[in-house]
């Protein structure tokens, strides 16, 4: 009877302890081996010391604009009669775009020449009865105010014509036939080009207010907001790379026009607006487009260089691991020149074939076992240093 119970009561035990085993292998994985997988980020890797370029670039993202563009506004307030021209359309500089009414103007012009006559009357019989010095003097000044009153007045209806003051393109309309146009004389922007036939315009990167907006589109430029520290590594007269996100494959030479000398800020970040003017135009180019600005600010050829992966940085100090010959690693200050965006210039510490062994990224997570030799302190979870469950061996 004892010996048909012991031998069920064997096997119960025996399937337990396979039991707690595996519970207790798996329990380990998951806190030690989890974080071992975790921490490798992938196999370490070898890498050979060679010579090349080495070459390090900063990029931004901005707006292409047009270089040159003008706001052409009229002279002469008045009724809108007439607009030669409409959104598109190609223009040469002095070409009419637009006429208001000269009816005003043209009265105001006749009076100031009935003026200018009658005051010119007056000097003559001054002059021929012998007046005085004194009322001949006064007469004159009468004469010039008239003979300015007329100039103005001739000047107003030549500024019922409203002409382009630049050879460009037709950006945008701002009124229509029979609405009121507003005068201006002063032209908007940062840089003025000449009026032609009563027009004031502005030429600038930006687009001006006009009652009509011409722009040269044969010179475009991107304005692109660069990061402050790559900013510092900018200079006017510097070659560029502009590519385009909405043309694929085109691609355009430029140079560094301008480098805003204070920064704009926006979520405490702040950014430096720098200007690329484009050497050609690529077809289907256009104002508003987005393009990227790439700038090379360091470049070496010919030189020892590594991966930038494999250099690390601690203390000052930059290092690498080259590969012994006994299969083991060895750590080695290097000098290094320009930090490319791929490779690093190395000066001194290494020499050219020398392989150095890049380390995974070391990532760790948190585990909830005892870390002195795994969990449980070396003992099964909840076993209390015995078999759980095992009746004592009976």
């Amino acid at each position: 009877m004892l010996k048909r119970w012991w031998r069920p009561a064997v096997a119960v035990n025996a399937a337990l302890v396979l039991l707690v085993l595996a519970g207790g292998g798996w329990a380990y994985h998951v806190v030690w081996g989890g974080d071992t997988a975790a921490g490798t980020g992938g196999q370490q890797r070898s890498v050979t010391v060679t010579r090349g370029a080495v070459s390090a670039t900063v990029s931004a993202t901005g707006t292409v604009q047009s270089g040159t563009t003008a706001a052409a506004n009229f002279v002469t307030a008045g009724t809108v009669t007439e607009i030669s021209v409409k959104v598109g359309d190609a223009v040469t500089a002095g070409q009419q775009l637009a006429k208001v009414d000269p009816a005003a103007a043209n009265g105001q012009l006749a009076t100031a020449r009935a003026n200018l006559t009658a005051a010119q009357q007056s000097l003559a019989r001054a002059q021929g009865n012998g007046s005085d010095a004194a009322t001949v003097a006064s007469i004159s000044a009468q004469v010039t105010q008239a003979n300015t009153a007329v100039e103005t007045a001739q000047r107003a209806v030549a500024g019922t014509v409203l002409t382009a003051p630049i050879a460009g393109t037709v950006i945008a309309v701002n009124g229509a036939v029979g609405s009121s146009s507003s005068s201006t004389s002063s032209s908007t922007g940062t840089s003025g080009s000449g009026s032609s036939g009563g027009s004031s315009s502005s030429a600038s990167g930006s687009s001006g207010s006009g009652f009509i907006t011409l722009a040269d589109l044969s010179k475009l430029q991107v304005s692109a907001a660069f990061a402050e520290a790559d900013a510092t590594r900018l200079k006017v007269g510097q070659a560029a790379a502009v590519t385009w996100s909405a043309l694929s494959g085109a691609r355009a030479d430029a140079k560094i026009t301008t480098i805003a000398p204070t920064a704009t800020t926006s979520n405490n970040v702040n950014t430096y607006a720098v200007v690329s003017t484009l050497d050609s135009v690529p077809t289907g180019a256009r104002i508003g487009q987005s393009a990227t600005v790439r700038v090379t600010v360091a470049e070496v050829a010919d030189v020892l260089r590594v991966p930038t992966a494999a250099v690390r940085s601690a203390g000052g100090q930059r290092t690498v691991q080259v590969k012994a010959a006994n299969g083991g690693t060895e750590t080695r200050t290097v000098q290094v020149g320009v930090e490319g965006d791929s490779f690093v210039e190395i000066r001194s510490g290494v020499t050219e074939g020398e392989t150095l062994v890049i380390a995974p990224t070391t990532t760790s997570t948190s585990g909830t076992g005892n870390q002195q030799g795994g969990p449980g302190g070396g003992q099964f979870p909840g076993g209390g240093g015995q078999i759980p469950g095992g009746g004592g061996g009976r």
